[in-house]
């Protein structure tokens, strides 16, 4: 016998520890059950727009059978079989060319994971690995910078530049440097004549010498934040970093877990700015989160320093799901879709839709602090309590909460940073109508909660 909402509530609260626990946040939980399109519906039956994409990560929408299929079939076949060296899959094998196509080119080979977290952690292993096989073993610190989200693993969480995820799991892992990032609405610093672009790369550039080129193995950067505010560069920014690492020997780490496959209207995002990373670590939307899958990718240089050592000197990383073959299955299904839609065309053209509209409905609002967006379906709003000193609004006000319990009032979900920042990453089918329907909840519930 099925359980009504209130015995699922009931369970969920004593049996289901969520991300990022509270039970203060949870005594009302939505309790999804179907998705279709950019829409998802709850228990009762209620339908919401889904403003995240799930988790920055159902990039072809929800309910979409071919990947329920793609998913089938291969279980039928093969489930899973372990990927380790001396073993492999139809799927692990053609994911893996075909990824090396889409990507930069020069990207010659793919290690499967299961997400995001798993991505990086094995990005920084393989940046200490490649220096090792160098002749620099010395050569182990990560420069990241504020406001970055890189996962929770206690090395990612290390990396992840919001002091919020560290204070109950400190101390953290050594070797973690943060800078400040690109962040041209509140960037301190910037020297008469910089651009925030040219300083934050400045700011790199002397974190590099500052440590010692001889000690740092990797700087590492989203391309656009994600939960770190949706922040966008200055696109003289990343040139400037792809220079700074190579002049100083330190590779590039290219975060692409949420601007990955399609999101900012291209398949990678550092194409904006023709640059290409040493490694790039991805997950998300690489199967459009119906199965979990991550990765990174490697140049040819690091490919070969694998390929070179010694058998007892070998790449000794490894994850049981590594290459699974059903997830890799959907992972191709996936890309077939996206390839069909031409999703990246749709991905630009809501995202212009979408950062017009913020401008059109916020340009002039006396709370503004900045809106983000233009490339592809992810956005900002920044709120401010004082437009001229940019002050956030105090904690205890709640805005931020408030203005998203709101917007699930009205039929819209999303996801909001502390009291200041209102996020927008809808899944790439979404329509026209929606994005005008994203916009006008977003200023009714910013008008209910702020008087205008």
């Amino acid at each position: 016998m099925s359980l009504t909402a209130a015995e699922l509530i009931k369970a969920d609260h004593e049996h289901l520890i969520h991300p990022l626990h509270h039970p203060s946040d949870n005594a009302e939980p939505i309790i999804y059950v179907r998705g279709r399109g950019a829409t998802v519906t709850d228990i009762a039956g209620h339908d919401y727009l889904d403003g995240l994409s799930g988790l920055w990560n159902v990039n072809v929408g929800h309910g979409r059978k071919e990947l329920a299929k793609a998913a089938s079939a291969q279980m039928e076949e093969l489930a899973y079989f372990s990927g380790y060296v001396g073993s492999s899959s139809i799927p692990a094998i053609t994911l893996a060319e075909r990824l090396i196509g889409l990507a930069y080119d020069n990207m010659q080979a793919v290690f499967f994971t299961s997400g995001g977290a798993e991505s990086n952690e094995s990005a920084f292993k393989t940046a200490r690995f490649y220096w090792k096989t160098r002749g620099k073993p010395d050569k182990v610190k990560i420069i990241a910078r504020q406001n970055a989200y890189h996962g929770l693993t206690l090395q990612t969480m290390s990396a992840t530049g919001m002091g919020a995820y560290w204070k109950m799991f400190e101390p953290r892992m050594p070797g973690f440097v943060h800078i400040q990032t690109c962040y041209p609405y509140r960037f301190q610093g910037a020297r008469p004549g910089e651009t925030v672009g040219q300083a934050a790369a400045r700011e790199l550039e002397e974190a590099i010498l500052r440590e010692g080129p001889d000690t740092v193995a990797a700087f590492i950067a989203e391309p656009i934040h994600g939960g770190g505010g949706v922040i966008y560069p200055t696109d003289d920014y990343f040139p400037l970093v792809r220079q700074i690492c190579s002049k100083h020997g330190v590779l590039f780490i290219a975060d692409e877990v949420i601007t990955g496959f399609c999101r900012t209207g291209t398949w990678f995002a550092l194409s904006h700015w023709n640059v290409q990373p040493d490694i790039m670590s991805f997950a998300k939307g690489v199967t459009s989160g119906y199965l979990p899958l991550g990765g990174i990718m490697v140049n040819r240089d690091i490919k070969d320093a694998i390929d070179s050592v010694k058998p007892e000197d070998r790449w000794m990383h490894a994850y049981t799901y590594s290459g699974h073959p059903t997830c890799c299955a959907v992972a191709l299904a996936n890309l077939d879709i996206m390839q069909r839609e031409r999703l990246w065309e749709n991905a630009a053209r809501m995202g212009r839709r979408l950062h017009e509209g913020l401008q059109a409905a916020f340009g002039d609002h006396p709370h503004l602090g900045d809106i983000r967006g233009g490339k592809g379906l992810l956005a900002a709003l920044e709120l401010v309590e004082d437009r001229g000193t940019k002050a956030f609004f105090p904690g205890e006000k709640k805005v931020g909460p408030r203005i998203q319990a709101e917007m699930v009032k009205r039929g819209v979900i999303t996801r909001v940073k502390a009291s200041e920042a209102v996020f927008f990453a809808p899944p790439l089918v979404v329509t026209a109508e929606e994005i005008d329907r994203l916009v006008s909840v977003t200023r009714d519930a910013v008008k209910a909660v702020l008087g205008r």
